[in-house]
């Protein structure tokens, strides 16, 4: 197919006018600067002199990490001004704003979308990202994850997945995507071939999705062609192993020549490519991740990225390097010139499909600061996301009788936390265990935070110590999915697990979940379990309502929080 015909149809669907302009500025760069166009680079910083450095050396993209609403719109102007091409800006906006700006919207993780079961709030999750991203100078979403969570071990996929129903992934992928794109911001779908099977993180290691060819295409397969067929613009490939359709399209493979996503022809271009009829813009997930390192050396990895059907490189481990192993592929022509233009051809349409060329001529790429400051964190946009809390926040089993929870009925509180300690902004996690025993001292509760007593077998506290001072236990879990860790597990104080849920036969016991949904695979014989799956002050207002009767339990785990153990669902 001409590059000009493959514009011109979907995603793209490029007018004339814009096929010209990425024609003609395709024809208008060098070697080098085709070579730049397909590296999607990174910045934590708004300053001027590195931003100028980054537009200066024309590259396609940039993604954000968290910043101030002023330092991305100064960010967005530095960029786009000095660049000679418009630049993609994108960010993980998985859950909403606040992954790329501090005073954003967070939405909800996908789970509690998930578990809202309303694709209008998967709708709903699209439009205030668009409008907040759109307001900021963004118009590229590494989003939605149609990841499926098969594997409640998995460390990485978690809340960040609509759940294990691959329909409801599916439907609400779909719409996510739709709504997005309406306000300039291209989805892109990840992490194909599909997280969640495997219970490895593929930031760590190469992982393996172990479906069947048929399993994968009713499910993983199913999500992927809602989405393409809903006009996602993007994909985002990951480093994971599909073997079943390697080997399905390539008998001859051998074991040890299966390539995950982002480095595989068979699962790119044979697969999403020729199969599924996906004609947008393929984008690795980040090359730093040692799943793209444990498969290939680095430097035949890069051009092999772009060989199996990649049009960008998401970061550098070392730019100048990465740019001279893609160049150097090119010069011997293990890149070759046509594929290199495809792959420029498909940034630059991507571009022109967010109107960026056209955006640029009528002065309105900048983003303006007073609109950002009037849109981003809305008040109508915290309203969503009150409404996602209150409808996804979900009772997983219960001991008869225990809720409501009240002063008058258990005035005294023994609170146990569990929490890291440790942030981590990329994915909106905080501390938060202390922000909910606040909220309990302000209903009128007497709390205490339970601190591990000295002393060893035969000399710890006395049972009576808990058991005579205090009305109901509340454990407080705030461990949540990240990058770059093997599990995603409760761990007890010393001595001998002081803090286990041991008196769940003494004193009526409540564990809440603000994070993963999975804890009771931990806690099995705790008879009242409650998900949030997020710690913002709209989800820990929402629980306080619900713990005290104000509002009822709405939700319904997209998952199995039972973890497939018969014992968890025992009182």
């Amino acid at each position: 197919m001409r590059l000009e015909e493959m514009m011109m149809q979907a995603p793209y669907r490029l007018k004339e006018r814009q096929v010209r302009w990425v024609m003609d500025t395709l024809n208008s760069l060098s070697t080098d600067q085709k070579v730049r166009q397909i590296f999607c680079t990174i910045a934590y910083t708004d300053n001027e002199d590195y931003l100028k450095g980054i537009a200066a050396g024309e590259f396609g993209g940039l993604m954000c990490r968290a910043m101030k609403t002023e330092e991305l719109i100064r960010l967005s102007k530095v960029l786009q001004t000095n660049a000679k091409i418009p630049f993609l800006i994108a960010g993980n906006m998985e859950a909403g704003m606040d992954q790329c700006c501090e005073t954003g919207t967070r939405v909800g993780c996908q789970m509690s979308i998930g578990a809202t079961r309303e694709v209008e709030n998967a709708t709903a999750l699209g439009r205030v990202i668009g409008e907040e991203a759109d307001a900021l100078g963004m118009n590229w979403a590494f989003a939605p994850v149609i990841d499926i969570d098969n594997n409640w071990r998995n460390p990485i996929t978690n809340t960040r997945t609509y759940g294990s129903d691959p329909r409801l992934v599916a439907d609400m992928g779909a719409a996510y995507v739709t709504e997005l794109q309406k306000h300039g911001v291209a989805a892109s779908i990840k992490h194909f071939p599909g997280d969640g099977v495997d219970e490895r993180d593929q930031h760590l290691v190469t992982s393996v999705n172990s479906l069947d060819a048929q399993e994968w295409m009713d499910t993983y397969g199913a999500a992927y062609q809602k989405c393409i067929d809903a006009g996602a613009l993007t994909v985002m490939a990951g480093y994971i192993m599909q073997p079943a359709w390697s080997r399905k399209l390539n008998p001859a493979l051998k074991d040890e020549e299966i390539l995950p996503g982002a480095l595989s022809k068979e699962l790119l271009t044979d697969l999403l490519r020729g199969q599924m009829h996906f004609n947008g813009t393929i984008i690795t997930d980040s090359s730093a991740m040692a799943g793209l390192g444990c498969a290939m050396s680095r430097e035949q990895a890069l051009p092999a990225c772009i060989n199996a059907g990649c049009d960008m490189i998401l970061f550098a481990k070392n730019m100048e390097e990465d740019l001279g192993f893609v160049r150097s592929a090119v010069e011997k022509g293990i890149i070759s010139p046509d594929r290199l233009d495809e792959a420029v051809a498909r940034v630059l349409a991507l571009k022109a499909a967010l109107h960026l060329p056209e955006k640029r001529e009528a002065g309105t790429l900048i983003p303006s600061l007073k609109r950002a400051q009037q849109v981003v964190g809305s008040k109508e946009h915290w309203q969503a996301a009150g409404k996602v809390a209150d409808a996804s926040i979900t009772l997983v089993k219960q001991e008869k009788d225990l809720l409501p929870i009240t002063p008058e009925r258990y005035p005294r509180i023994l609170v146990y936390p569990k929490e890291g300690g440790a942030t981590d902004l990329a994915f909106g996690v905080e501390t938060r265990v202390g922000a909910v025993v606040d909220r309990l001292k302000k209903e009128g509760f007497l709390v205490d935070v339970f601190q591990p007593a000295k002393g060893f077998e035969g000399i710890e506290a006395p049972m009576s110590d808990v058991i005579d001072n205090y009305d109901l236990l509340i454990y407080v879990a705030n461990l949540a999915t990240k990058s770059n860790q093997t599990v995603v597990r409760l761990e007890w104080a010393q001595p001998m697990g002081a803090d286990c849920p041991i008196f769940i036969h003494d004193v009526p016991t409540v564990f809440i979940s603000l994070e993963n949904p999975y804890h009771l695979a931990d806690v099995p014989r705790i008879r009242t379990y409650i998900n949030t799956y997020g710690s913002t002050d709209v989800v820990l207002d929402a629980l306080m309502d619900k713990l005290t009767g104000r509002s009822a339990f709405k939700g319904e785990s997209p998952v199995d929080a039972f973890c497939g153990m018969w014992d968890a669902h025992l009182q």
